[in-house]
């Protein structure tokens, strides 16, 4: 977990990193962890692609993104192509249904163990409501 400067050596800081490096020792975590993100984003491109959508992204472990545009993009040029205006009408509309996702497409979303199956079903139907509505 990266960890900026303004609570450096902070005791609350360094258990905190402490114990997240034991949960994540655990057997099987990084697994689950990239089998979650690997359905939501799956999900998310699959209901923009039945939607009409160019829309295209990936994940590696508990990191994903996502841009407007057909893909693949490998560069910043070809994220550059990317529909900002829709994504930002997307974002919106993701707001109003209640997932919070990173307000620009430059940006990475992050998954994290917390996050359930049931959260994954839920964000991948509130992206298909937004997607019809675009």
């Amino acid at each position: 977990m990266y960890q900026a400067g303004t609570l450096s050596g902070n005791p609350l800081a360094m258990t905190a990193g402490i114990e997240t490096l034991k949960v994540l020792k655990q057997p099987g975590t990084y697994e689950q962890l990239d089998r979650m993100t690997e359905k939501l984003i799956t999900g998310i491109l699959a209901a923009g692609k039945e939607a009409g959508h160019a829309v295209t992204g990936g994940h590696i472990s508990g990191m994903f993104g996502f841009f407007f545009t057909d893909g693949p993009v490998k560069c910043f040029a070809d994220a550059a192509k990317s529909d900002t205006d829709k994504f930002a009408r997307w974002h919106r509309g993701m707001l109003e249904r209640g997932v919070y996702l990173a307000p620009s497409q430059y940006e990475a979303g992050f998954m994290s163990l917390a996050h359930t199956e049931e959260d994954v079903e839920f964000t991948i139907a509130m992206a298909k409501e937004v997607f019809a509505t675009l």
